[in-house]
């Protein structure tokens, strides 16, 4: 049971980070698409956005049994700094993309100024992921 519940955290944080990279290449195009090209566009951060949520749900849930069936406890140095940074990465996500991707929506943006807060987001996000991803890979004992 263990073992399987590795491999769904693994997969989860797999498909919860990776999507984030198609979006790069998008970045550029999102600043000249016009019309149903840019509803695609901003169709695919908000899938993204909602895919990696929902990923996200099954990560922190079979993390919570991997440590409840390891034995781990909450104290453990790599657990907390992850827990931290990953609340900190909720509050950060709820304001990141959906409102920008809403404002993008309306008539009369500064498309620049979001597109430029749109990759500013999703290069921090992805950092903020990789800090947790290294967190949970590396163990490190960061006190004690």
């Amino acid at each position: 049971m263990y073992q399987w519940l590795v491999y769904i955290h693994v997969v989860s944080a797999l498909v919860s980070i990776g999507p984030f990279f198609v979006l790069m290449p998008m970045l550029r195009k999102l600043t000249l698409a016009e019309g149903e090209q840019l509803d695609i566009y901003l169709d695919s951060f908000a899938f993204v956005v909602r895919l990696s949520k929902h990923t996200g749900h099954v990560l922190v849930v079979s993390g919570l049994l991997l440590m409840w069936l390891g034995g781990y406890p909450w104290t453990t140095p790599w657990i907390f700094g992850t827990f931290v940074v990953l609340f900190a990465s909720l509050l950060f996500m709820a304001r990141a993309f959906s409102p920008t991707i809403r404002q993008l929506r309306q008539p009369g943006h500064d498309r620049g100024a979001l597109v430029r807060k749109l990759a500013r987001s999703l290069y921090l996000y992805l950092f903020v992921l990789f800090v947790m991803l290294g967190l949970m890979v590396m163990k490190p004992a960061l006190w004690g």
